[in-house]
């Protein structure tokens, strides 16, 4: 569905990715593992069009026999019209609407007025928490249900890919075993995900593929279970 050829990523200076080259095959589970500052982050803004300096190419092929198409140098707004989808680190939901008011925001690029109610049925049907505080404003919201905000709102475009960035930064253990449960219920209701996480054993448990990144290269890959058992990722992420 997607791949990534020899992408490298500048910041003034600093060189944040340098030469990865990936694949996503479509309704997957791809997480990308790594230590801050490996490069994880500055992959799927990449992705997302939210990246200025960048080296490479970024290909996707929509559906099954298309030629594959370049993303190089579309705007995020062109990346999301094609069905790619990001829920940010940190969530940044807006904290003066309510939580049904930044669900529609996710869907701006949509008229289909039936289809946005019914993807609005759906995230309140993933997140029923959402529903119950529909006109609550989002920044009352706990950060485990402003998480779920920021899930909800990237499905709203209706993407093909959903890129989520670290979805269970500072959330109690009980809800992130919540969030990767409803991770692997939208990739089995036919989205495909690219994950970056540091809980690596819950990326991995759920990933079918992933990627290890160290100073922005991958230096090792595989399936999720693979890496799980994999005796140097063990020591590094897993704590031994």
């Amino acid at each position: 569905m997607l791949e990534i050829r020899n992408l490298h990523v500048r910041y003034g200076g600093i060189q944040a990715v340098q030469g990865v080259s990936l694949r996503i095959a479509r309704g997957s589970i791809v997480t990308l593992i790594g230590a801050n500052g490996a490069g994880k982050s500055s992959i799927i803004r990449s992705i997302a069009g939210l990246n200025k300096t960048v080296e490479g190419d970024i290909l996707l092929t929509r559906r099954e026999g298309d030629a594959p198409v370049s993303l190089m140098g579309l705007k995020p707004e062109e990346m999301v019209r094609r069905g790619i989808s990001l829920s940010p680190e940190g969530r940044r939901i807006l904290p003066h609407l309510s939580v049904e008011e930044n669900l529609l925001l996710g869907a701006y690029s949509r008229s289909d007025s039936a289809g946005i109610a019914r993807d609005m049925a759906w995230v309140y049907e993933l997140f029923p928490r959402l529903k119950e505080r529909s006109w609550q404003k989002g920044g009352t919201l706990s950060g485990g249900e402003q998480q779920m905000l920021a899930v909800g709102r990237a499905l709203m475009s209706q993407p093909d890919l959903l890129m989520l960035d670290e979805p269970s930064l500072g959330l109690a253990p009980l809800l992130v075993r919540e969030i990767f449960a409803i991770i692997r219920r939208i990739n089995a209701e036919g989205k495909t995900v690219l994950l970056v996480e540091q809980n690596a054993f819950a990326a991995l448990s759920v990933a079918n593929y992933a990627y290890i990144l160290e100073v922005g290269r991958v230096v090792l890959e595989g399936s999720g279970r693979e890496l799980l058992a994999n005796p140097k990722v063990k020591e590094a992420y897993l704590g031994g």
